[in-house]
């Protein structure tokens, strides 16, 4: 026992003695002292916990190290955890920021517009010039713009029993030989409305015959509605006149939109009263930057300009605004009505072959109109509908719904009474340069002494069917 006890001592006085124990007592004795030096400051601020690991930090998070990979390409983290701020800080850039998927969540209610056609996917497009092509369904009617009367103006003439007359209207080429005709404001002997056959189409008009037997054409004032129906084809008839659908090409332009942040060192070290950091600098930024890419997408002109201080060219962007020339009026003196309701969703919906369910955006005046309106016939759901990030009221239609919206865009601009109906299935985003943000270092250039960034985005909105949308004016 005794000699145990000798072989025990001995081994500890020995250790004691080598420098390894030399090394275990000066990291006790730091370790104290930060331990002593958490609990001076702990009773100010409550830091004890904190200092004492960061000391412990400083002793095992020494051997942590960036290693520079064989040949310079790379690098390797040792000793340490990889973390989202040292993958940044090791290799800037690396990691992915979803950056539409942010963008969309700052104060969308504020663009509506750009938040619709941010969820309805871009296209990107390889030139600043973008260049579409679009077609509308063709027209089924036309009204004639030069009166018919018969010989002695009346039904018991002969001369248009049986026998060809030619009927001028404003769009001749909506007819082909073959093609009846329905003329809705005329009624024939038979007690229906009366039905014309084509034989014939020039430059100098339709050429029409009577499709009932013993049917005389009666007088056509000007402005009949003529309503192309289906084509009659003759027994032996193999082949009939041909029918083509060409769309027509248009263009646009993107415009660059920018954006700069800076915030100087100091700024940044400064202690402040509230959590206000470079990215809530960042967030205000976009949000500016998005509602000025709102105006631009409704109201901008399509033109290339060169501006005179640079030198250099600028694009700007044609807005929707401008792309559509269908237009419903109203008077903005006069109070609106269930029957003012369901001519405005009429003409939005009918004529256009565009979707059952669009979108009203609109200024305060027209939105606080729309909130006086009655609503026995015309169903206004109180309910709110999330659809694209947007929370909407709706107004059912016979004609199709509506998901209304205030759009404050309208109110800066003057136009509180004006709204634009815009059917998302039919609208495009392009962009030459997707939403990105970079930054600029401005310190190591010897320009500012200052963190830096740059948020850009080139890209315009089109139309795809104008006619399927709608702008509305108060007169």
């Amino acid at each position: 026992m005794r000699k145990a006890i000798k072989n025990l001592k001995d081994n500890v006085t020995e250790w004691l003695s080598s420098p390894h124990a030399a090394i275990v007592a000066v990291a006790g004795v730091l370790m104290l002292m930060a331990w002593v030096a958490g609990w001076l400051m702990g009773h100010a601020g409550g830091g004890v916990t904190m200092v004492f690991e960061n000391a412990a930090y400083g002793l095992h998070g020494a051997a942590a190290a960036s290693v520079v990979a064989v040949g310079g390409i790379g690098k390797h983290i040792v000793g340490e955890a990889l973390t989202t701020d040292l993958a940044e800080e090791v290799s800037p850039g690396l990691l992915r920021n979803e950056i539409d998927d942010r963008i969309v969540k700052i104060r969308p209610m504020s663009t509506p517009l750009d938040q619709i056609s941010r969820y309805g996917g871009s296209r990107v497009c390889g030139s600043m010039k973008v260049e579409y092509y679009s077609v509308d369904t063709k027209p089924g009617s036309a009204k004639l713009t030069q009166a018919y009367t018969p010989a002695s103006g009346g039904r018991d003439e002969e001369d248009s029993q049986g026998n060809e007359i030619v009927l001028m209207t404003d769009c001749n080429e909506v007819f082909q030989p073959t093609t009846t005709i329905l003329v809705p404001s005329v009624k024939s002997s038979s007690g229906g409305s009366l039905v014309l056959y084509v034989s014939a189409v020039s430059a100098n008009g339709v050429t029409v015959i009577s499709a009932e037997k013993d049917e005389k054409i009666p007088a056509l004032a000007v402005g009949t509605l003529l309503v192309r129906m289906g084509r009659a084809a003759a027994e032996l008839d193999v082949m009939t006149p041909q029918f083509e659908a060409l769309p027509q090409k248009n263009s646009n332009v993107c415009q660059i939109f920018k954006t700069q942040v800076e915030q100087s060192t100091f700024v940044k070290i400064s202690n402040k009263e509230v959590g206000w950091s470079f990215s809530d600098q960042e967030e205000a930024a976009i949000i500016d930057m998005r509602l000025g890419m709102e105006k631009t997408f409704l109201f901008g002109i399509k033109n290339r300009l060169t501006d005179p201080r640079k030198g250099e060219e600028i694009f700007l962007t044609g807005g929707i605004w401008r792309q559509t020339d269908n237009e419903f009026t109203y008077s903005s003196t006069t109070a609106v009505d269930e029957e003012w309701l369901v001519k405005l969703c009429r003409q939005a919906f009918a004529h256009n072959a565009g979707s059952s369910k669009k979108v009203l955006l609109a200024g305060s005046d027209l939105i606080e109109k729309l909130h006086l309106c009655g609503s026995k016939r015309v169903l206004v759901n109180d309910s709110v509908v999330t659809k694209w990030g947007l929370d909407f009221t709706e107004i059912h239609s016979k004609f199709g719904t509506l998901y209304v919206l205030l759009s404050e865009v309208f109110d800066q601009c003057g136009m509180a009474g004006a709204g634009m109906v815009i059917d998302p299935e039919y609208i495009t985003k392009y962009c030459h340069v997707p939403f990105r943000t970079e930054k600029l270092n401005l310190r190591q250039s010897g320009v500012r002494n200052v963190d830096a960034i740059v948020i850009t985005e080139a890209s315009c909105l089109v139309l795809r069917y104008p006619r399927s949308h709608m702008r509305i004016v108060a007169q």
